[in-house]
């Protein structure tokens, strides 16, 4: 019973820290054209960039946020696993690429004519 009550009350906090993340990000907006008129547009631009920076700071501490950042950890790490072709391979790959491409454009082309051909015959 204790591990359900811990359950919503941090699903509660998660909510309310992604809310004040939200938030965050639309005073930084609601500053930049709150002050169009009074402040230089660099500074203006500041405040949209750190709204945005603390909505990320504090959506990062959800537990959304904390499964986010291992996901991308996790995908830097399988990336690094890839094995990627060499520029021999990705050269004769697109050639093959654009052959088939052609040879299936001329066999189009001809059964389309053939088919025109014989619809026109037949009518």
């Amino acid at each position: 019973m204790s591990t359900q009550t811990e359950t919503s009350q941090s699903g509660v906090l998660d909510t309310i820290k992604l809310l004040i993340a939200a938030g965050a990000l639309v005073g930084g907006l609601y500053a930049y054209y709150y002050y169009e008129a009074s402040v230089a547009q660099a500074l203006r631009v500041l405040m949209v960039l750190g709204g945005t920076a603390v909505g990320i700071g504090i959506a990062m501490t959800s537990t959304q946020g904390q499964r986010l950042w291992r996901f991308m950890q996790d995908s830097r790490i399988e990336i690094r696993k890839v094995v990627w072709p060499t520029r021999q391979e990705t050269t004769q790959t697109a050639i093959a690429v654009f052959v088939f491409t052609l040879v299936m454009m001329l066999f189009f082309w001809a059964l389309d004519s053939g088919l025109l051909w014989l619809t026109r015959s037949l009518t």
